[in-house]
């Protein structure tokens, strides 16, 4: 049978009606494009990428490339360092406007044109290609696939760049950018040229959606970088209507004036819309329409609250031996309903059994309190025993209980069953 989303995704195509708004017209090569061009993708955590519409018809990233230049120059440089040069505060501003901290000089956030340029700058590279070679290869990471600069867009962008250039040298005035400004915006106009789909862009959102994680495993995102940049995107990522954005839509985004508008729901999705013409704020009609449109069919708001959960954990006993079984990915509020089960067993050498067979992702703050709880119930004279199958609390440091698993095999563990475990308590 064919999903679903896919249906769906077809429906919110359609449903878009007709469009308003005019390309952008200030870049001669963007002024050229087909504005009836209309396409969505949804991605994933673990790599699955829902399309419909013209999804593989590429166009430039734009301004939806700032989050990520932003997330490797904090890594270059530190995040301290990049505050000392960057703010995180909304302008209520257009993307190109002088919004600088009185007294600093501070551009206001990395998602408007002043700061994103300094953002560029901070990027390790020895010049502009040099810079933008290794921004292209983070991108392209990102995208799953190798990217590559659009020439044409990029040489009718920079023949245009007379504002951007204004900024830079500004910037370098206020000894924020201590670069060379003409060598600092062509990097940046290379950087903004990269040609993506929304297949690409939806891939780029959810890596960011999952802590900076790739689908295929690889941190190619510190988690703390990516939720500095997750927050600075909420707050700023819309320009002068991020704040009608955040409470009518609620999914963090950046848009670009080619049409690309990208959101990411942390721990859900990547989402990735195309459609060429713009509005007031210079972001996609269209675009808008499908966000607002999801946000009304499926809930998907950063601030929705979810449903509790109730059956994370469960205590039975089988032959007189207590298991807490565990269930679905753990994190703080997951992590501390485990350990208010582990409180309920009574001081004494009764055997635990601790079951996370049905575990298999778990964030260090709940590994930590997971840990400390085996380790407590080991103080209270317990014989702890651990089903770790898929090695959820790693192989080598698990408080003072045993680890009962099978062989290792590709990274992890072959489940153990119950009776494998019964076997092993009664010796």
């Amino acid at each position: 049978m064919q999903t679903p989303m896919i249906d769906y995704l077809q429906l919110l195509l359609d449903s878009c009606g007709e469009d308003a708004g005019e390309v952008a017209s200030y870049i001669p090569e963007l002024a050229d494009a087909d504005p009836d061009r209309l396409a969505i993708a949804v991605a994933t955590l673990d790599g699955e990428v829902y399309v419909a519409g013209d999804a593989d018809v590429e166009f430039t990233i734009q301004s939806i490339s700032k989050p990520f230049t932003y997330a490797l120059a904090i890594a270059d440089r530190g995040l301290d360092a990049v505050l000392e040069r960057i703010d995180v505060e909304p302008s209520g501003d257009a993307f190109n406007e002088i919004s600088l901290e009185p007294g600093s000089g501070r551009p206001r956030n990395p998602m408007i044109n002043a700061g994103a340029i300094a953002a560029h700058a901070l990027v390790d590279g020895t010049d502009a290609d040099g810079r933008a070679e290794r921004i292209l290869d983070l991108y392209s990471r990102l995208a799953g696939r190798e990217l590559s600069i659009a020439e044409d867009v990029f040489e009718s962008e920079l023949s245009t760049a007379d504002r951007n250039m204004a900024l830079a040298y500004m910037l370098r005035t206020v000894g924020v950018l201590d670069a060379d400004p003409a060598d600092i915006v062509r990097g940046y106009t290379r950087q903004c040229s990269v040609s993506v789909s929304v297949r690409d862009l939806a891939r780029m959102g959810s890596v960011l959606a999952a802590g900076g994680l790739s689908p295929e495993g690889e941190q190619l995102i510190d988690p703390v970088v990516n939720r500095q940049v997750l927050s600075v995107m909420t707050t700023c990522g819309m320009y002068d209507s991020a704040g009608d954005w955040l409470t009518s839509v609620g999914i963090p985004a950046k848009s670009g004036v080619a049409g690309g508008l990208m959101g990411v729901l942390p721990g859900q999705v990547g989402i990735a819309v195309f459609s060429p013409r713009l509005d007031e704020h210079g972001n996609s009609t269209r675009g808008v329409r499908m966000f607002e449109r999801m946000n009304h069919d499926l809930g998907l708001h950063l601030m929705t609250s979810t449903e509790r959960a109730r059956s994370v954990s469960r205590r039975v006993e089988h032959d007189g031996i207590a298991v807490h079984e565990i269930a679905g990915d753990l994190h703080f509020m997951e992590a501390e309903r485990v350990l208010r089960g582990f409180a309920e067993e009574q001081a004494g050498d009764d055997p635990v059994v601790i079951d996370l067979d049905r575990v298999q992702r778990a964030n260090d703050i709940a590994k930590r309190m997971l840990l400390e709880g085996v380790r407590r119930l080991h103080l209270d004279g317990h014989d702890v025993r651990i089903v770790d199958p898929w090695g959820v609390l790693g192989s080598a440091e698990t408080g003072s209980g045993e680890l009962v698993h099978g062989e290792q095999a590709h990274g992890g563990f072959v489940p153990a069953s119950f009776d494998d475990v019964a076997s092993a308590v009664r010796g």
